[in-house]
């Protein structure tokens, strides 16, 4: 695993922070990834959101992190990576994590991935049957929050292309990720316990929206650009068509049509599940009840 340490970059899972330099359509992006722990590596992927970063697995991490090597990642556009206004893309994403699993890895790893991470693991893992050993999807969806409530893409795409103007687009951003606002996502479909979120709590998530580029890609994944497939049989295909061991874990308060579409990987073939309490921030959430959980499957699978 490469040495390229960041002391200026913050620790946020207590672990040492590291960059994984990636060009993409000839520009450069900086991602930040952290490591804690010793043994076999252990891969932790964020679900895509305005405020996705590493630290939301931070918590799974720790926990494991006696058992694995645990790497956390922050995907480009979001949490301490590079956030450079390119056009975030499902390509970019599938080719990023290629990349950054037959670079940074020399064997087959364990990757634990959190809602719409699932679906680029899911590609991934078609793609190169040795990539990975064994695969935990944590709370998967494949469908970005405008699509969901039923905005067609050409609304979308408008709205994306608000977001992304350089004023109308920031005050827009900025009216969506308020601390109120904020706040008001994470008790609709993001957590269960209110008394979670506490005002350090969402302060600390808010700080993560305003970094500088930060709209870029959270406005390409609100309005389903991050979309890795397009309806519910593509999803169930890369299920279908997988040669290692999968465990779905299901937040049994996530949104209906998020929870029909976790039911229907759990009812497929060959897959491990189990529905725990939580929604679609269960993953950071109640991290202790997965852990216990998945821990005979990672280590037995």
């Amino acid at each position: 695993m490469p040495n390229n340490v960041l002391s200026a970059t913050k620790s946020e899972i207590g672990g040492v922070v590291q960059e994984f330099t990636w060009k993409w359509e000839n520009q450069t992006i900086r991602v930040v990834y952290e490591c804690l722990g010793t043994g076999s590596p252990l891969l932790l992927l964020p679900a895509f959101s305005t405020v996705s970063m590493r630290s939301e697995m931070g918590e799974i991490g720790k926990l494991l992190s006696p058992y694995f090597q645990v790497i956390a990642v922050d995907w480009p556009g979001f949490g301490q990576s590079s956030r450079i206004p390119v056009d975030y893309q499902p390509a970019l994403y599938q080719q990023f994590l290629y990349d950054f699993v037959t670079s940074v890895f020399d064997k087959p790893v364990t990757v634990i991935a959190a809602g719409h991470s699932a679906a680029y693991v899911l590609q991934v893992a078609n793609k190169i049957s040795t990539a990975f050993s064994r695969i935990v999807l944590v709370a998967p969806t494949w469908r970005g929050p405008l699509r969901t409530m039923g905005v067609n893409n050409q609304v979308a795409g408008f709205f994306r292309g608000m977001v992304r103007s350089p004023i109308i687009g920031q005050l827009l951003y900025k009216l969506n990720t308020v601390p109120s606002f904020l706040s008001l996502m994470y008790r609709r479909h993001v957590y269960v316990d209110e008394a979670k979120l506490t005002p350090s709590f969402i302060q600390y998530k808010w700080n993560n929206t305003q970094q500088p580029g930060a709209r870029f890609a959270p406005a390409a994944f609100v309005t389903g650009n991050l979309d890795a497939i397009n309806n519910q049989n593509d999803f169930l295909t890369l299920v279908k068509n997988l040669s290692v061991p999968l465990m779905v874990i299901i937040g049994e308060s996530s949104p209906s049509k998020s929870r029909a579409s976790m039911d229907a990987l759990a009812e497929l073939p060959g897959v491990r599940s189990i529905v725990l309490p939580g929604s679609l921030g269960m993953h950071e959430e109640y991290p202790s009840a997965i852990v216990e959980a998945i821990e005979d499957f990672l280590r037995n699978a």
